[in-house]
């Protein structure tokens, strides 16, 4: 009977969903001389048939550096971010030109957008990206996004593509995120050490997956690996989204998943999703500090939906201010959840442990009775 249900959910997700999210890895990509056309030809012929049948794709694409590398020849060095960064300048518009030629093909127009952290951490801006994304996809384009790895001020500030296009699903509303991998699905065994294993082809409960034990290293060529791809189907889970894991470079694979073909491994999503504002507050901001609780306060969050009271926390690392975005721990080490907090950490270190009604003595006044409220936590993040 379970079996009966994921398909049938499958089934009605695939040919159902109009807004879709594609993301497509540098392993993919990837050739012996760069970026392999025959691959760029084949996704976007799909993906314009796709745009065909009514969908609209937003393509999350990696390869720029890939790209770049390859042009760059002996004098690329991988540990050197600036070689990164000017790997990525040079093969960007390398990659980019591919897709304009092979959407051209098939009537469609490709639509570059490089984004940095800060364009979806402001919230003006994330907004301003969301309504241009929408008139793309109004004209018809096909909008392709990579993260902005030649002005990146660190490395990887995304983490990788996978979290960047885990946070696009919310930003337009997907319906499904599909990512592209160089594997075949997700494998419980590993197929290195088992050649007989087979990927699976559904993952039911992916928020009870021990991620670290199951997945192994990343690709050589990419930055995520299968652990980041997890961990994104994870996020778009707690949107009601599910995530279809696909081999890339198999022919025709995307056209036959949604055709009906039970190829990948599909993601399904958690059955009370969380509102798009936590999404964006929880996975949008970097947490610039920490507030351990003790076990009384780690029940009343986790089991009675409470906020987190001054009166709970034992301790407060990292540099804050008021509406600062930090984790909530246990004692024991274990992330609880990450939420906007109230009060600067200098102050909170002044009333941590006190009752609320003790704030205005400490402080001179009592703004919130609450250091994290309710509205403003998101539990059992995917961090």
């Amino acid at each position: 009977m379970v079996q009966c249900d994921w398909r049938e959910k499958r089934r009605l997700v695939m040919s159902q969903a109009r807004r879709v999210v594609v993301k497509v890895g540098s392993a993919v990509l990837a050739g012996k001389n760069g970026i392999d056309q025959t691959v760029i030809a084949s996704l976007s012929e799909q993906i314009s048939a796709l745009a065909a049948s009514g969908r609209q794709v937003l393509l999350v694409s990696s390869g720029a550096v890939a790209a770049g590398r390859a042009v760059l020849g002996e004098h690329y060095d991988p540990t050197f971010l600036p070689h990164r960064q000017a790997a990525s300048a040079i093969g960007q518009s390398r990659i980019m030109h591919a897709y304009d030629q092979e959407f051209a093909r098939h009537g469609r127009i490709a639509a570059q957008v490089l984004l940095t952290r800060d364009d979806l951490d402001n919230r003006e801006r994330y907004l301003n990206l969301r309504n241009t994304l929408s008139t793309l996809f109004d004209l018809g384009a096909v909008p392709i996004l990579n993260e902005n790895d030649s002005v990146a001020i660190a490395e990887l500030v995304y983490g990788d593509n996978d979290c960047l296009g885990g946070l696009l699903v919310g930003t337009i509303g997907a319906e499904l995120f599909v990512n592209m991998t160089s594997a075949k699905g997700v494998f419980a065994q590993s197929p290195d050490e088992n050649p007989d294993a087979a990927p699976m082809a559904v993952i039911d409960n992916i928020a009870g997956l021990d991620l670290d034990a199951m997945c192994g290293a990343k690709t050589t060529l990419g930055t995520g690996g299968m652990y980041s791809k997890l961990l994104s189907a994870r996020r778009v889970a707690q949107l009601g989204v599910p995530t279809l894991i696909l081999a890339g470079r198999e022919p025709g694979a995307l056209t036959r998943a949604f055709a009906g073909e039970e190829t990948g491994t599909f993601i399904l999503s958690d059955c009370k999703p969380i509102p798009r504002r936590k999404f964006w507050m929880a996975y949008h901001h970097e947490p610039q500090g920490t507030l351990v609780v003790d076990d009384g306060a780690a029940r009343a969050l986790r089991e009675r939906g409470k906020s987190l009271l001054p009166a709970g926390i034992v301790d407060v690392s990292g540099d804050f201010q008021v509406g600062g975005m930090v984790r909530v721990a246990s004692i024991a080490g274990e992330i609880i959840g990450v939420g906007l907090c109230n009060y600067g950490a200098a102050d909170l270190r002044k009333i941590m442990g006190l009752q609320s009604t003790r704030i205005a003595q400490v402080l001179g006044e009592a703004a919130y009775a609450e250091a994290v409220h309710r509205d403003n936590l998101l539990i059992d993040p995917a961090i």
